[in-house]
């Protein structure tokens, strides 16, 4: 996954350098320094669950990850940030939980938003439910009819790549 994140910061700094601070131009990053263990630890405690490897993985190579592209894509969270969308914006929560939106409520009751805190959409870990064991990994905003869904973390920030070379 590191490659893919390099690739995603020299792509975005150098189709739109002028977004970016002098430090990410200058490192070629848009990540953060890597988590240690005791903090995901932490955050693991705080929100009762074990969260994914490949998510663990992702904090190992940087805690917080800068969005690429004019703000279409979620700003990762530090994992001190990280928190329950329930306790994040409860009224998305009641829009969808209304009939018949109420498949995705139940999913977004559940959700852990890890990316998008200020941005307009959220990129939210689903814990799995007794159904399939699986966390599941989507992209949310308004603007976007409903959820899109990956298969995994790489998966979304391969799309991201791929959608950067696809408009430039």
């Amino acid at each position: 996954m590191k490659t893919i994140l390099q690739e995603i910061s020299l792509f975005a700094i150098q189709s739109n350098g002028s977004t970016f601070s002098d430090e990410q131009r200058n490192s070629g990053w848009l990540g953060s320094f890597p988590t240690r263990e005791e903090e995901i630890q932490l955050a693991e405690r705080r929100l009762g669950v074990e969260l994914p490897s490949d998510y663990k993985n992702f904090l190992f190579i940087t805690n917080g990850f800068f969005t690429p592209n004019d703000a279409t894509e979620p700003t990762f969270e530090p994992a001190d940030r990280i928190s329950y969308l329930k306790d994040i914006d409860s009224f998305l929560l009641e829009i969808w939980n209304e009939a018949p939106l109420m498949h995705i409520g139940e999913q977004l009751n559940r959700a852990i938003v890890v990316g998008g805190l200020n941005d307009e959409q959220y990129f939210l870990l689903i814990p799995p439910d007794s159904s399939d064991g699986k966390w599941q990994y989507w992209k949310f905003a308004n603007w976007i009819p409903g959820e899109k869904r990956y298969g995994s973390l790489k998966d979304y920030f391969t799309s991201v790549l791929d959608l950067m070379k696809e408009v430039s």
